[in-house]
């Protein structure tokens, strides 16, 4: 009893006061920490890089790199506002009057928390070309993303979409980018063999449309593969990296629009409805699945 009660990761029915200060204090630190973090390696170099070598924006290093999962900076970017815009939205639901809302938010914190200070780790390597250190950062928070989700199967949608799926998404597709940009891959060889990774996006996407319903999912790793398709597509026309990224994405929208739609009309046991609060009694039921 006494780990569960420290345990910050646990599910509680109800949680302090104490705690809950904690929670916003922490949780907005970090979200603006992300944010701002973000918004000033857009548009600006480190300055402590010795003679500015190596040392680039986030979409100059993108840019830089030009590997068969670059990234389209316009698309990414709108991506990452609207999450940014839902998270701030979530950390509202923590000032909530109602209890089931704040208690449900709470319950996803400590895992949110942990993801921005890794996110904000990744791209302090990012822009400073430190690659296989980011990419360490990236898995790191793709194992606590995907604790998360399967820990916390059944949040709102209104956390569910900013804390879980869409950063679980953009880490998945992250992990991509930050490799190939590890491992300069720039031969034909590696080329080649991008060629197939790309396919575990579909695959990856796919899993989580059809086990558990998350059109969410769906839709968020179909804007990211139209954002990777425009980058290869402005690169390199001569070549496949390009067609199967937005054959993947028009996969992964045809799969969510007919998974999502049933839900979209009503029919409660093909989706949960935004904003829906599920009871206690049903945490372990898969996501979305209210069989």
């Amino acid at each position: 009893m006494a780990v569960q009660e420290y345990n910050p990761f646990a599910k509680r029915e109800k949680h302090s006061q104490r705690s809950l200060t904690t929670y916003k204090v922490l949780t907005i630190a970090s979200w603006l920490l992300l944010a701002i973090t973000v918004f000033y390696y857009t548009f600006n170099a480190p300055g402590d890089c010795k003679h500015g070598h190596d040392c680039h924006t986030i979409w100059g290093q993108n840019s830089r790199m030009r590997t068969p999962f670059a990234l389209n900076s316009i698309v990414t970017s709108i991506y990452w506002i609207i999450v940014i815009i839902m998270q701030a939205g979530y950390v509202w639901h923590l000032f909530s009057s109602n209890e089931t809302l704040v208690n449900s938010a709470a319950n996803v914190g400590s895992h949110f928390i942990i993801s921005n200070l890794l996110f904000f780790a990744f791209i302090l390597l990012w822009v400073r070309s430190h690659f296989w250190p980011a990419e360490l950062f990236l898995i790191l928070n793709f194992v606590n993303l995907t604790s998360l989700y399967f820990r916390h199967s059944t949040t709102p949608r209104f956390i569910h979409i900013p804390v879980v799926s869409a950063p679980l998404a953009f880490t998945y597709v992250g992990i991509l980018w930050c490799g190939a940009a590890a491992v300069h891959a720039h031969s034909l060889v590696a080329r080649i063999f991008a060629n197939i990774a790309i396919w575990s996006i579909l695959l990856y996407g796919g899993f989580f449309l059809l086990a558990f319903k998350d059109y969410t999912m769906g839709f968020e790793l179909a804007i990211l593969s139209l954002a990777l398709a425009l980058a290869q597509l402005g690169t390199h026309v001569m070549a496949l990296q390009w067609i199967f990224a937005f054959v993947i994405m028009g996969c992964l929208v045809v799969l969510s629009v007919v998974i999502g739609v049933p839900g979209i009309f009503g029919d409660e046991n093909a989706i949960r409805h935004p904003g829906h609060v599920v009871e206690p009694d049903r945490e372990r039921q898969p996501l979305l699945d209210d069989h």
